[in-house]
């Protein structure tokens, strides 16, 4: 008689998918579980982990988020003795019981629930419609339309998209040599191994220092020319906007306005002048014969009617590149953008270009948009429009929303989500569709050391011994804090960084007029 033999065992890609997600799920809860246990020592919490490197105790760290499922089982069964490591790239993410390391483990199933997650997320990404209209009066508005940008590249997970309107003045090379490299500036701040709500919490302070960084090179070319400058990042349904000068991004969603810049005129703001004013410019309006004064408020020398730009050295470096940076969360329902310069402003309101292009597609609404604005008043000046559709998914599974982060700005009228009904479990409001224009973070703050500063973990966007601006290699004497010599009391903190170079310090200083101060206290002695 024949022995009866067992069939064989089948191998795991012959599996159903249900199975195998079982069957991984129940490996990774015992072999963490047995790690835990196992494990003499942890790291301590916080550490990052430098991809590429192979650790003492055991293989290469994995930094990056995107990592399969059969990945992470694969690693682990291939060294059963490893301490169980926190694999997040954001440091104090993951909670958990302490260790004798001071660390926490980090469980493979709550690793393969994240790998869920980011799938669901990277699949969430709204289609997106841009149109673009201009008529050109002195040929100095240029525009920036990239809708396929990678911060990772060959990694469509860590696609984004980026729109930009410059609008130059006393000539084009300011508005031309931003274009050309301002989002460079951007990618080159940020970590490349950042996840993508890491990246996101990094951008308000990494288009801070881009569009110094863009300035202070751009001083290097000897020009005097300047430029407005709205920059427009849309990843999925988080759309962040940097702005200096009088362009503007203004947001129609759910039925209301919503203004995601702010006018950098001196007539606008009694703050602006102030700065200036007590940063060593003179803030006045045009006089005339007579003595009669005319026009909008100007900065002398110079007569620029803005106090925020990119250029104009040869008014003052108190016109600081300093930008406004808001970000907001768009609910399921998307919305569109209207950029545009000044040219369009001047003449309509935000309700206006709304109702005149409603119902047209982006290239046809760009156009009437212009259009209405120079039938109204005549082509005076360079009128430029991008208007972008962001369209989501109408069956995108709902996302938590983003936690809303510390900023000097709060949006009108946006609060009003519905109140979920009293039976709803508590998970289930967490995860519900928004169905508003959620604030993540505002910010206008025109001090570096405040902009560069943040509850953000420093060493996760700046390296300890990189310049945050232009990102030149420091030595460890070299760098200085970007809170050396803070104008407020008890706020020095010359130890803490992110650290700047010497000539980014100089920068900074001339722009909050510390730079004028002494020159003024020497001429005085």
């Amino acid at each position: 008689m024949r022995p009866i033999r067992p069939p064989p065992s089948p191998s795991l890609s012959s599996l159903p998918r249900t199975t195998t997600t079982l069957l991984s799920l129940s490996l990774s809860l015992s072999l963490s579980r047995s790690l835990s246990l196992s494990s003499p020592r942890l790291p301590k919490k916080g550490t990052a982990l430098e991809g590429g490197r192979e650790d003492a105790r055991g293989p290469p760290a994995c930094t990056h988020t995107g990592f399969g499922a059969a990945a992470v089982v694969a690693a682990a069964a291939a060294w059963p003795g490893a301490p169980a490591r926190e694999m997040s790239s954001r440091s104090g993410s993951v909670g958990g019981g302490s260790s004798a390391g001071g660390g926490a483990a980090v469980p493979l199933a709550v690793l393969l629930r994240r790998e869920v997650a980011s799938e669901r997320t990277a699949s969430e990404r709204p289609e997106l419609h841009s149109g673009l209209f201009s008529q050109a009066k002195k040929g100095e508005d240029f525009t920036f339309l990239k809708p396929d940008c990678e911060r990772v590249p060959g990694v469509p997970s860590s696609s984004f998209s980026a729109f930009g309107l410059f609008d130059g003045h006393n000539g084009n090379g300011a508005a031309i040599y931003t274009k050309e490299n301002l989002l460079n500036n951007i990618l080159s701040v940020v970590p490349a191994d950042l996840n993508r709500e890491d990246w996101l919490a990094a951008l308000p302070r990494s288009l801070v220092a881009a569009f110094v960084k863009t300035d202070k090179d751009f001083m290097t070319k000897a020009r005097s020319s300047g430029t407005t400058v709205t920059f427009v990042i849309i990843d999925g349904l988080v759309v962040t906007v940097a702005s200096v000068g009088d362009s503007r991004c203004v947001l129609e969603a759910e039925g209301s306005i919503y203004h995601l810049s702010s006018d950098h005129r001196f007539d606008a703001s009694k703050e602006e002048v102030d700065r200036v004013t007590e940063s060593g410019g003179d803030v006045g309006r045009l006089n005339v014969v007579g003595g009669a004064e005319i026009g909008p408020l100007r900065c002398w020398p110079g007569g620029l009617c803005l106090s925020r730009s990119i250029g104009d050295q040869d008014v003052g470096q108190f016109i600081v590149p300093v930008p406004l940076v808001k970000q907001v969360k768009l609910s399921t329902a998307g919305g569109r953008l209207i950029i545009a310069s000044d040219g369009v402003w001047d003449v309509l309101s935000p309700e206006v270009a709304f109702n005149c292009s409603r119902e047209l597609p982006p290239e046809h609404a760009a156009e009437q948009i212009v259009k209405t604005a120079v039938q109204s008043k005549g082509l005076r000046d360079d009128t430029t429009c991008i208007v972008v559709d962001i369209i989501a998914e109408k069956n995108n599974s709902s996302m938590p929303l983003p936690k809303k982060q510390p900023g000097i700005g709060v949006f009108k009228n946006m609060f009003c989500k519905k109140k979920s009904s009293d039976s709803s479990s508590h998970a289930d409001r967490e995860y519900v569709d928004p169905d508003i224009v959620e604030e993540i973070f505002e910010d206008g703050c025109a001090l570096l050391s405040r902009r560069l500063d943040s509850e953000y973990p420093v060493r996760n966007m700046f390296k300890l011994f990189i310049c945050a601006i232009c990102q030149v290699e420091l030595k460890p004497n070299q760098g200085i804090s970007v809170h050396e010599d803070s104008s407020q009391p008890g706020s020095l903190r010359r130890w803490d960084g992110p650290f700047l170079c010497q000539s980014c310090q100089e920068k900074k200083e001339a722009m909050e007029g510390k730079r004028h101060s002494r020159d003024s206290s020497k001429n005085s002695e």
